[in-house]
């Protein structure tokens, strides 16, 4: 019998191949190491990357800000290139084959995103390790959402010691960027190393920290509905309201009857990025009297996306800066994404007198060595007295 593999349907009809016309795709010769074909991280801290693709013509690899690094093919079909010593931190890197841009499939390190393209290496040396200190519990916890009338998926960070806690504990609300998960600010802001980290040096005070999935998946907000140039016109606004009813509704009601956590303003914080630090900007100044602490690391903000409670609230200085402990804003000075938004937000809140802590980190963009050092520093004077 010959098998017959459909390829697509269009307009009724199934086109498809014989199976022999289909090539199986290489995969390393099984009497050498793995180790051989895979990306690896060296003593010195440089990269050697390597992509076992003997039938392509041409792969590179993009990793971050850097330039394109062509890889070299070996007549085992091993494409490879090595990087010069990087300073210690957690990279993100993809291949191009022939034009296709592809993860590494010889890693288990995939950037968390709605859409995978990207993978990620750490580089060791710097807080964002997994060091030999008292760690914390992480919990992915399912729960139904009322307000969405969903199930819903976020992750709770509680500090070394929890289990037998001597007074309820203060909690940050922190939400990720556009396109990522719930999963980012774990696996790439590697927010449980940096608390676990800090917590063991007594640089922060212990607490809990929430890290709920910023995208709704409500009906009318759903982002793959939108094109890209409508994201601040018809995605953002819709999603930041659902995603508030969540906090409001949901979120803080659940943490409340489960952990032994403050109910005070002062005893919450959120705090969020990108697409995140709008959603911290809309709940944090739309319940004054739920979060005395308030971050936005290069936050989308009513400069572009409009929000009449946060605007009227923003004609209120006096309100604000009653309520709140810290305002902070963070923002790369190149940053092409929210340039705008914050630069706006900014002139806002200068104008109106609202006392706020800005940082502007020289000659980067829109990127993780902004928000994790955004989020080190917020952690390191949230909840003090």
């Amino acid at each position: 019998m010959r098998l017959l593999f459909p390829i697509f349907v269009m307009a009724g009809c199934v086109m498809s191949l014989p199976a022999a016309a289909l090539d199986v795709p290489a995969a390393p010769p099984a009497d050498r190491p793995l180790k051989e074909f895979v990306t690896s991280v060296e003593k010195d801290g440089s990269i050697t990357f390597r992509l076992y693709a003997p039938s392509a013509k041409a792969v590179t690899v993009h990793l971050g800000s850097h330039d394109p690094i062509a890889l070299q093919r070996s007549d085992d079909g091993i494409w490879a290139g090595k990087t010069e010593p990087l300073k210690p931190n957690l990279y993100e890197y993809y291949f191009n084959v022939d034009g296709f841009r592809s993860i590494d499939p010889g890693t288990n390190s995939p950037k968390p995103q709605r859409q995978v393209n990207t993978s990620l290496i750490l580089v060791p040396g710097s807080i964002l390790d997994t060091r030999n200190v008292p760690h914390g519990d992480l919990r992915l916890v399912t729960l139904h959402s009322k307000a969405l009338n969903s199930e819903r998926q976020m992750y709770v960070y509680t500090p070394p010691g929890y289990s037998d806690p001597s007074k309820p504990l203060p909690v940050l609300y922190l939400y990720h960027g556009f396109g990522d998960t719930a999963a980012s600010w774990v696996e790439q802001g590697r927010a449980p190393q940096i608390l676990d980290n800090l917590l063991a040096e007594k640089k922060i005070e212990p607490m809990i920290v929430v890290i709920p999935d910023t995208e709704t998946d409500v009906p009318d907000a759903i982002a793959e509905n939108f094109p890209a140039a409508e994201r601040r016109k018809d995605f953002y606004p819709a999603n930041a309201e659902a995603a508030d009813r969540e906090l409001i509704e949901d979120l803080i009601p659940y943490m409340t009857s489960r952990y032994q956590v403050r109910s005070d303003a002062d005893g919450r914080a959120v705090a969020g990025l990108s697409q995140g630090g709008y959603q911290a900007l809309v709940s944090g100044l739309s319940h004054l009297d739920t979060f005395g602490w308030v971050a936005t690391f290069s936050g989308v903000s009513t400069t572009t996306v409009p929000n009449k409670t946060v605007d009227a609230v923003l004609k209120e200085p006096e309100k604000i800066n009653k309520a709140l402990r810290n305002f902070t804003v963070t923002v790369g000075s190149k940053d092409q994404v929210v340039g705008k938004d914050v630069a706006g937000l900014k002139s806002v809140l200068d104008d109106k007198k609202i006392a706020h802590d800005y940082h502007e980190y020289p000659d980067l963009q829109h990127e993780m060595d902004v928000w994790r050092p955004s989020l080190v520093a917020f952690l390191e004077k949230v909840f003090k007295k």
